[in-house]
């Protein structure tokens, strides 16, 4: 899932490629994909992009005062075309989502653009056309942003919070812009339990957990800088120490990394640097590890 460092470095390549230009038009392939009726997408077409921002996971492009907002969920992505085909993509065909056509300048190919694709049989790509952000419910229920929380605002929120560490990190209401995969490395970094509770921190805990969020982030934000859309998936993968490297060696310790599995999802972690040496039960009512 695209998270925090990975739309921010969207939003920075759109920012280089796509504004100053007009959106000639976007074509819709995924009608479930779309969310709002009012302003229709054709009302984005002819007009200029003037500015491209983030807010937690969503990317937002502005188009002369209409927002073309994205969440690309689990599975979607952006991808950049030098050449788009000119005639419109037939609903319902493979991944694509949404197809957003350029005007070409006099040096370029002839429609550059770029595609919104999702894989997979879930779709949980959504697409919103509006007139402010804040219009866009899951906009508007954001906690602050990862990246703009002080530490005493971050240890205010855990300790309102009820419930284990992984589901808070995760939270979009309470903290903007992490998900499943920067979740597994803050806590790693902290040497913290995923099932830890939230509100049981100690004062060395916090400031832990507090040290690694920012860390993890920052290092994230500057290895996805400057990257092209195509390569940043691979650019996230080289940086992960546990999340998806279930079986592997924890690069810090060399113990085994852990994966706990739920109904739709899973995550993953290192008993000797997080848990005592225990591992966790890997069944959804895991006692919890303190």
């Amino acid at each position: 899932m695209p998270e925090l460092p990975e739309v921010e470095a969207l939003a920075a390549f759109l920012q280089e490629n796509a504004v100053g230009r007009v959106l000639a038009r976007a074509d819709l392939a995924a009608v479930q994909a779309i969310k709002t009726f009012d302003p229709p997408l054709s009302a984005l077409g002819g007009l200029e992009i003037t500015g491209v921002g983030r807010h937690g996971k969503f990317l937002d492009l502005d188009v002369s005062g209409i927002h073309l907002v994205v969440h690309l969920a689990r599975a979607g992505w952006l991808h950049w075309r030098d050449n788009l085909p000119p005639a419109p993509p037939k609903p319902g065909k493979g991944p694509l989502a949404l197809r957003v056509h350029l005007a070409p300048l006099d040096t370029d190919p002839p429609a550059p653009g770029f595609d919104l694709t999702e894989q997979g049989t879930r779709k949980g790509l959504a697409i919103y056309v509006v007139r402010s952000p804040a219009e866009v419910p899951g906009i508007a229920r954001l906690g602050p942003d990862a990246m703009a929380v002080d530490r005493e605002d971050f240890a205010r929120l855990m300790a309102g919070r009820s419930g284990q560490l992984k589901g808070a990190l995760t939270d979009q209401t309470l903290i903007a812009g992490i998900g499943n995969a920067y979740s597994d490395e803050i806590l790693h970094a902290a040497r913290l339990s995923p099932f830890k509770g939230a509100d049981k921190l100690n004062d060395d805990e916090l400031v832990r957990l507090f040290d690694a969020l920012r860390t993890t982030l920052t290092e994230a934000l500057d290895r996805q800088r400057g990257q092209k859309a195509a390569t940043l998936k691979g650019e996230k993968r080289s940086g992960l120490r546990v999340h998806a490297r279930t079986g592997l060696p924890c690069p810090v310790c060399g113990d085994t990394v852990r994966e706990v599995s739920f109904a739709d999802t899973s995550l993953q972690y290192c008993p000797t640097c997080q848990t005592g040496g225990k591992p966790l039960a890997d069944r959804r009512m895991s006692k919890l590890l303190r």
